[in-house]
């Protein structure tokens, strides 16, 4: 499909096309194991995941399918300590939606317990094909485990200063989140708000910076995506946006729904829901939470607004969910993961042809 050898040869794919790992139960053992099968690479997002939970979890992919796939955790943020008075103010400002939803106010918490170290221990006792992480920098003896166990390893920047301390590290791979990325951003070295750099722009500056395969992220959708960022100088790309709508995608049916109708300019970034910048489709929840004089850094605003969002997706009410999605949203289709591989590689493999027959037809009508 592409002349990006190196990486899949050092990974056993065949496509160069990367399912992003969503943590949050979007990304299933189901949704993983279909795309690895296609012959991309399915990753399993697993920040929220106990490590019992993980591990039941990598065992129901193997049971899915024989070929290599990723498991992605979050680097832990420093531990912050919360005032009383700031948390009470902070539960009677989200108290309305509480009673919109029925739901006892004085339920939100911030218990919150790290489980990072835990979590890698499964990761490496499994032996899993490719570790990538986000949010930060694996520290260099965690770094030493994944290279002992023969793990492949990925980081994730937002911009070249971040790509090029993760090279550092010793990172098999870096990938290169675009602005335009649904989720969460993967910014450590920086405010988010300088981090904000394009896909499009980002990838060739990392690519000319980097000596390891770079893995283009944000906003791809579609084969013109994915052809312009090999242009560009990435190996593969990473797609989020696209999965969500899939058959074996654990997102919620009325995610879906919203995610098929929604346009890009109902998406947008805010860190009042999480306390972290994060991606998503505009709706009440994001509104309102977005009046609060303050919010709690993440982990803990995640925590804190968890019981909202629970409710209001058993409730069906996804005006109070939290549904991230990025900027290429009118391009989303539903259909099974095998089918969106194939079409990808597909039309990708057309693009590249077309193109290398149109610079063909240019250089003989030049002669």
């Amino acid at each position: 499909m592409h002349q990006c050898t190196t990486l899949l040869s050092a990974i056993s794919i065949q496509h160069p096309i990367i399912q992003a790992p969503m943590a949050g139960g979007v990304t299933t053992p189901e949704l993983v194991a279909a795309v690895s099968n296609a012959g991309g690479l399915g990753s399993l997002g697993v920040g929220y995941l106990s490590p019992s939970k993980l591990r039941a979890e990598i065992k129901q992919i193997r049971r899915l399918t024989s070929k290599p796939f990723a498991v992605n955790l979050f680097i832990p943020e420093q531990p912050t300590r919360v005032d009383e008075k700031s948390l009470t103010e902070l539960v009677g400002q989200l108290k309305p939606i509480c009673d919109e939803l029925g739901i006892d106010a004085e339920q939100l918490t911030i218990d919150y317990q790290d489980q990072f170290d835990e979590q890698f221990a499964v990761v490496v006792e499994e032996r899993v094909p490719v570790f990538s992480f986000t949010f930060g920098l694996l520290p260099s003896e965690k770094m030493e485990q994944c290279k002992k166990a023969g793990i492949f390893v990925m980081g994730t920047a937002t911009t070249v200063h971040e790509a090029m301390q993760l090279e550092r590290l010793g990172v098999n791979a870096v990938v290169a989140q675009g602005s335009e990325a649904g989720g969460h951003r993967g910014t450590f070295a920086h405010a988010y708000h300088e981090a904000m750099i394009g896909t499009m722009a980002l990838v060739p500056q990392v690519a000319d910076h980097v000596r390891v395969p770079v893995i283009a992220a944000g906003g791809i959708m579609d084969a013109r995506g994915i052809a312009a960022s090999f242009a560009l100088g990435a190996s593969a790309v990473q797609m989020g946006t696209a999965f969500i709508p899939c058959e074996e995608s654990g997102a919620h049916p009325l995610y879906k729904q919203a995610l098929i109708a929604s346009s890009e300019d109902r998406v947008a970034v805010t860190t009042s829901i999480t306390g972290k910048a994060v991606r998503g489709l505009r709706n009440k929840l994001m509104d309102l939470t977005e009046q609060l004089p303050e919010t709690l850094p993440y982990p803990l605003q995640h925590v804190l607004t968890q019981h909202i969002r629970k409710a209001a997706a058993e409730q069906l009410r996804p005006e109070w969910m939290s549904m991230w999605a990025g900027q290429g949203i009118r391009l989303a289709r539903q259909q099974s993961a095998q089918e969106l591989v194939k079409r990808l590689t597909q039309e990708t493999d057309s693009i590249i042809k077309m193109l290398k027959l149109q610079g063909i037809n240019k250089l003989n009508k030049q002669k």
